[in-house]
């Protein structure tokens, strides 16, 4: 038992520096039809890793240090920027496994560009913080770090169709930021997001034995969400990922089609990944 709890505490140690470190960002709330857009920012949303530059280093939400290569830094400022990193629709894992290195790989990282939508550390309005966060780009001067196009809408039918454009191009879906509002950490109404269908994230609290063609091996999660609800989580896997499951513990993202009325649980909730920092911590191990 001694010897578990001296494995173990490098773990917690880690844990608890990265609790400790988490940035403190503005997260996305979901878009409704019936909202006024014409204070409203609408650009893509990038299917990347967060990335969170806090003056020196880059860090994902979770807090934990991004080993990015010196090159690909060098000559940011000292204004804390947020963005993503990005390699292109459709390669979110291209990202996962280049950000998930605690040596970087220079040829996999010059595949990624830093999409940087905000400046937390920035007094004014949205509005303002655009004209801010373009110079500062422009005054970086690197092509892999980009100011993500924001463009505007008349209504909901114009985004839509624009969601619509997206999607078949490849695209995740959407982002919409209030112009009028102030950079607030949390989850609110001023940061929206709008896609084909929903996704959220939660917390591995068992395994769950497979039957059949999956005896032996995984055959569901059994997750709860932050509000406390759990529910089984049993397709979306590949034979890899039944046989090497998210360790209890972590947090994943599932995707789904709208919750039931009387259980206010997801319809139809399919898996879609382990959450980018905690693929990053596995990859570490």
């Amino acid at each position: 038992m001694k010897r578990r709890h001296l494995l173990l505490a490098p773990l917690l140690i880690w844990a608890q520096r990265a609790m400790a470190q988490a940035p403190a960002l503005l997260l996305a709330g979901r878009y409704r039809p019936g909202i006024d857009l014409r204070d409203w920012w609408v650009s893509e949303k990038y299917d990347g890793v967060r990335g969170h530059w806090d003056g020196r280093q880059l860090r994902t939400r979770g807090g934990e240090p991004i080993s990015a290569p010196a090159w690909f830094t060098a000559g940011w400022p000292a204004t804390p920027l947020d963005g993503e990193l990005w390699a292109g629709r459709s390669r979110f894992e291209q990202v996962q496994s280049t950000v998930a290195r605690q040596q970087p790989d220079d040829a996999a990282w010059h595949g990624l560009r830093y999409m940087v939508f905000d400046l937390p550390a920035h007094p004014g309005t949205f509005t303002e913080r655009l004209a801010a966060l373009n110079g500062t780009v422009s005054t970086i001067d690197k092509s892999w770090v980009q100011a993500v196009p924001q463009r505007k809408v008349a209504s909901d039918a114009e985004l839509q169709v624009l969601l619509r454009e997206i999607v078949r191009g490849g695209g995740e879906g959407l982002m919409l930021h209030r112009g009028a509002s102030l950079y607030r950490a949390g989850r609110g109404d001023d940061l929206l997001k709008l896609k084909t269908h929903d996704d959220a994230e939660a917390r591995v609290v068992a395994h769950l034995p497979g039957k059949g063609k999956h005896a032996g091996r995984l055959g569901a999660l059994m997750i709860e969400t932050p509000d406390g609800k759990r529910f089984a989580l049993g397709t979306g896997f590949t034979d890899a990922q039944r046989a090497d499951p998210p360790p209890v513990g972590s947090w994943v993202t599932y995707r789904f089609r709208g919750v039931h009325e009387s259980s206010g649980l997801p319809r139809f909730a399919s898996f879609v990944r382990v959450r980018a920092d905690e693929a990053r911590f596995r990859a570490a191990r």
